[in-house]
C-alpha cells in the first residue's frame, strides 16, 4: 500500500493531499528512508513523522484499503512521541 493511502485510511492525516505534502517535504520516513508518497509500506514496517511540534514513530500492524473510523486506531502501534522545540 502506497505511504499516503495508508496516511489517510489509518486516519494519522485526514486527507491524501495533505499526505503527499507532508511526504514531499520530507516529514515522513520508512525504516529509516525519507518516503515519497509512492512508496509502499507493509505491516512491521516503523515509520516516523514530524508533525510540526511533535515528532511520532509508530509501527504498522495492518494495511488495509479501507477501515471504519473506529478500526482506524489498530492500523499501527505508537512506539514513540515527542514534542520537539525548534528555538
Amino acid at each position: 500500500m502506497r505511504i499516503d493511502k495508508y496516511l489517510k485510511v489509518s486516519r494519522l492525516i485526514k486527507r491524501r493531499t495533505m499526505a503527499k505534502e507532508v511526504t514531499s517535504q520530507g516529514r515522513v520516513k520508512v525504516n529509516g528512508q525519507t518516503a515519497k508518497a509512492g512508496t509502499d509500506v507493509k505491516v512491521g514496517d516503523e515509520l516516523e513523522i514530524q508533525f510540526g511540534q511533535k515528532h511520532l514513530v509508530l509501527r504498522i500492524d495492518r494495511t488495509e484499503e479501507a477501515a471504519k473510523k473506529e478500526d482506524a486506531a489498530t492500523f499501527y502501534t505508537v512506539l514513540k512521541e515527542e514534542r520537539v522545540n525548534n528555538e
